[in-house]
């Protein structure tokens, strides 16, 4: 048996997908973000690519927290409405102006 180290911050069971994320998040730079998929490799290497929706949840539930932000095409977006590839970094603020899928107008200055 182990002892109980008091310095955990948590006496539950920390996720493996949690620490992941959060983990590769504090190594990237400021600026940069990660692939999701990274998270899920680093958690469970045999099965990642079975992880990946409960990647995603864990990531919209650390964004409301205001641990990270997701990302869609380099900009922040509301964890509870967006759709489609994400990526996920530091916490950023959130633009002023952003679509209900977080995919942004960017595309066209007619949009």
């Amino acid at each position: 048996m182990t002892e109980h180290d008091p310095s955990n911050e948590s006496p539950q069971h920390v996720d493996p997908i949690e620490t992941a994320i959060l983990d590769l998040v504090r190594q990237c730079p400021a600026d940069k973000s990660i692939d999701p998929a990274e998270a899920a490799k680093l958690a469970y290497p045999g099965d990642w690519q079975g992880r990946m929706k409960a990647v995603k949840a864990m990531a919209v539930g650390l964004a409301r927290k205001g641990q990270i932000s997701i990302l869609r095409k380099g900009k922040p977006v509301d964890p509870n409405t967006f759709k489609g590839v994400y990526r996920i970094s530091a916490p950023r603020e959130m633009p002023l102006e952003s679509s209900e899928d977080g995919s942004g107008s960017e595309d066209s200055p007619n949009a």
